[in-house]
């Protein structure tokens, strides 16, 4: 099959979106395909585009063996909804009139990821001219996650962005979903459970594993301390507040250290707060390349995988879940619902309430209280990716036989 993959987010940018993809496409073309991927400019999320791409609006790569075509996007440093939809726009417009340089070459099917939802209507319309079939990827619900999270509150924006999402899961031939949670949502739409795959998050045990590095800790300070560490994006909907006000309540006890690990929109007021409370405990690191990271995993005492407290993180499962097991890493989970239950089964860490520092700073005191447990949480966490399939290479495996069906007709 010749498979045209469209994620406005992909590396040289480091994220679960782009990890995600970049696997999925790789173990694709493993697998005997063929897989072209259309994706932005690198820019995310700092909004800036590198000078290399300056003048430009097209630009025909390969990326580790997949061949990439990347587009020009208004992309700015500045966040606002203004300059966030132009981001997304501009993606969708310049995605669709790029695939001409595509050419005369036949495509069996175009698998878009989302959100953002209007990568959706870029398929949609490439799929249409091309007289291919179209398959829609829902990682998150989306506009739902920006109204809860205060980036929508015009009712015209929402109601239209309603529209713009359920005609995307009308149009598609086949949607694929990463959380029980989203299945159901999408079933309550009316969306026919048959046309809905369930393909969860994951990790990549080649390039999340232990690895100590004694060098690393060594320049980094980490020796003899309690490293309590959040790698992500720092943004709105992880509730990072709350950390460092548990940072603040723990600070008599200089062994215990706070890592962030990372860029986002809401980092700068982080790392504003903790300087103005003069939190000795907290570090704040850059971004670190996927291929790096897991040093870096490896040498903390516990995991934070936060979100902030609303019903609709009831539904997700971050894909940091996976890695940091796939490390031996104990967890802290502050997501209710689907993410509490499979961190549950799997016995791999402890659940805290979202934003209630009380709760995280207990649980914390509770691994450092019992060294044993967390190393036997993070051994069980480890075991139980490999039980329950949650490989990368596995749900690609997944992923091409619902688009090889969907191709078939």
């Amino acid at each position: 099959m010749n498979i045209l993959y469209i994620s406005q987010y992909f590396p040289p940018e480091i994220g679960a979106t782009q990890s995600r993809a970049y696997e999925m496409a790789q173990n694709l073309i493993q697998f005997g395909h063929r897989v072209t991927v259309m994706t932005e400019f690198p820019n995310h999320p700092s909004g800036i585009i590198p000078p290399y791409y300056s003048g430009k609006f097209i630009s025909q790569e390969t990326y580790d063996s997949i061949p990439v075509i990347r587009s020009w996007v208004y992309a700015r440093p500045k966040k606002t909804f203004k300059t966030r939809m132009l981001f997304y726009l501009s993606f969708m417009g310049m995605t669709v009139l790029n695939s001409i340089f595509l050419g005369s070459e036949k495509y069996d099917a175009v698998f878009a990821t989302s959100p953002p939802l209007f990568v959706g209507l870029a398929g949609i319309s490439i799929a249409r001219l091309r007289r291919i079939p179209f398959l829609f990827e829902v990682r998150d619900l989306w506009p739902e996650s920006a109204i809860e999270l205060g980036q929508i509150n015009n009712q015209i924006y929402a109601t239209y962005g309603h529209k713009v999402a359920n005609f995307c899961y009308r149009k598609a031939r086949d949607i694929v979903v990463v959380t029980n949670g989203i299945k159901e949502k999408l079933k309550q739409k009316g969306i026919p459970e048959k046309k809905i795959h369930l393909i969860k998050n994951g990790t990549n045990p080649d390039r999340f594993r232990y690895v100590y590095d004694a060098d690393l800790q060594k320049k980094l300070k980490w020796s003899n301390k309690f490293v309590v560490l959040y790698a992500g994006v720092h943004g709105v909907a992880q509730g990072l507040e709350n950390i460092l006000e548990v940072a603040g309540r723990l600070a008599g006890d200089p062994s215990i250290h706070f890592v962030f690990i990372g860029e986002g929109p809401v980092k700068n007021r982080l790392m504003g707060f903790a300087k103005k409370k003069n939190l000795a405990n907290v570090e704040f690191l850059p971004e670190v390349p996927q291929d790096e990271i897991s040093r870096f995993i490896s040498l903390a005492s516990v995991c934070l995988v936060p979100l902030k407290k609303n019903p609709l993180f009831h539904g997700a499962l971050p894909s940091k879940i996976f890695d940091c097991w796939a490390c031996g890493k104990p967890l802290l989970v502050g997501v209710d619902g689907e993410a509490k239950r499979e961190v549950e089964a799997a016995g791999g860490g402890i659940f805290f309430e979202p934003e209630n520092a009380t709760a995280l700073s207990e649980a914390i005191l509770k691994f450092i209280n019992n060294p044993d447990l967390a190393k036997e949480m993070g051994e069980n966490g480890k075991k139980y990716i490999h039980d329950k399939g949650y490989i990368r290479y596995l749900q690609a495996d997944e992923l091409r036989k619902v688009i090889e069906k969907t191709a078939e007709g």
